[in-house]
């Protein structure tokens, strides 16, 4: 049975680096489209959101927004490319819903389906291809969120997920669709306008542990994969010239939750590197901590952003940012652009990639579009 090309040129680039990747110590987990950024407005600022003001995407950044959106419900969708240069059909959809149940509370749901693009299977039967039919490898998430304000200026929300990665590409494989649950707990604090020189400000800060639960596991004597449990922190400020020009600043860092590879020797001695195997509960807690290079080792796998938006009234905003990544932990570097468009009760955003890293990112040189509808009703 053979394979299309294309596909070999994608399994390599999404799937089968794992091992160089764990040669050089950095972390993997299955189910990597969960942190793929959804929204335009938020790739647009160097892909942060967990202090931004509260938007219809907040489900992916921060759920505890929502309890302080100035709409009553909305309904986000969103398309993302991914390796466009390479090929054509494989993409990240998202969409979102949610809604206020009062001033204090509110909830919301999101749907995001990847697909890994559609492959052919063709055998050779007697000297003859023989079509063997195709197959369409993906992932998919479902979410529920609730999120509640403890005070006028702070929230809190719960969020729940469950998670079904279906990547069986091959009839004869003895593997099945791995299925997983995951749990997010978020704050954010938003306070009160105050005078900062001839200007007023508002500042924004928030967190989001998400992604806490079980493992991945494929089939019955393979290894089982951890999900990627990130730990999210960021702050902001709004600067208030007048009604009509706001510039929001913010900055976050990040962190996953995931144990590090650590150094193991197979039976010819040869040195490689492995994650442990133990519960993503333990994980969670030994990730601070397990670095083979100490804390100098632990520092390099927090990963930061900064971003800006400037809002020209209601109806336009243009933002850009960037994104780091430690060389040693994935060499991510990139800059973005973006823009935002709105007319009456509809938003429509886009964001653009430029990577400044010797590797190749998934989405440099892509458009992303995502579309908000908000109700008030």
């Amino acid at each position: 049975m053979r394979i299309t090309k294309f596909f070999c040129v994608v399994l390599l680039i999404i799937s089968n680096t794992l091992k160089l990747c764990a040669q050089e110590r950095v972390i993997t987990t299955g189910v990597p489209f969960l942190l793929i950024t959804p929204d335009a407005r938020a790739a647009g600022m160097g892909e942060l959101g967990v202090s931004t003001s509260a938007d219809a995407y907040a489900q992916q950044w921060n759920p505890a927004k929502y309890a302080f959106s100035e709409s009553n419900a909305g309904l986000g969708l969103s398309y993302t490319p991914y390796l466009r240069q390479l090929v054509d059909d494989i993409f990240l959809g998202s969409l979102t819903y949610f809604n206020k149940i009062n001033e204090r509370s509110a909830w919301a749901a999101s749907l995001k389906y990847f697909s890994l693009g559609n492959i052919q299977f063709n055998e050779s039967i007697a000297g003859t291809i023989v079509d063997q039919g195709s197959k369409r490898p993906n992932e998919i998430t479902l979410d529920l969120s609730y999120s509640l304000k403890l005070s006028d200026k702070f929230s809190m929300s719960v969020a729940g997920r469950y998670i079904r990665s279906d990547l069986k590409i091959n009839m004869d494989m003895d593997a099945t669709s791995a299925n997983s649950l995951g749990v997010d707990i978020a704050g954010f604090y938003q306070g009160d306008s105050f005078g900062l020189g001839s200007k007023d400000a508002i500042f924004r800060a928030g967190f989001n542990i998400s992604n806490m639960g079980p493992r991945l596991k494929y089939d019955e004597g393979g290894q089982k994969d951890f999900i990627p449990t990130n730990l999210r922190v960021g702050s902001g400020l709004d600067l208030i010239f007048d009604q009509s020009n706001i510039l929001g600043i913010n900055i976050e860092f990040s962190k996953l939750l995931v144990p590090s590879p650590i150094a193991f020797y197979d039976e010819n001695n040869n040195l490689y590197y492995q994650q442990p195997d133990i519960s993503f509960f333990k994980g969670i807690f030994e990730s601070f901590s397990d670095a083979p290079g100490g804390m100098k080792e632990e520092l390099k796998e927090i990963t930061w952003a900064i971003g800006t938006e400037y809002k020209f009234g209601e109806n336009f905003a243009l933002r850009t940012g960037y994104f780091n990544e430690s060389e040693q932990k994935g060499s991510r570097k990139y800059f973005t652009f973006g823009a935002g468009f709105k007319y009456k009760s509809t938003n429509i955003d886009i964001s653009y990639l430029s990577s400044t890293s010797k590797i190749r990112n998934p989405l440099q040189n892509t458009l992303r579009f995502s579309l908000t509808f908000n109700f008030n009703g």
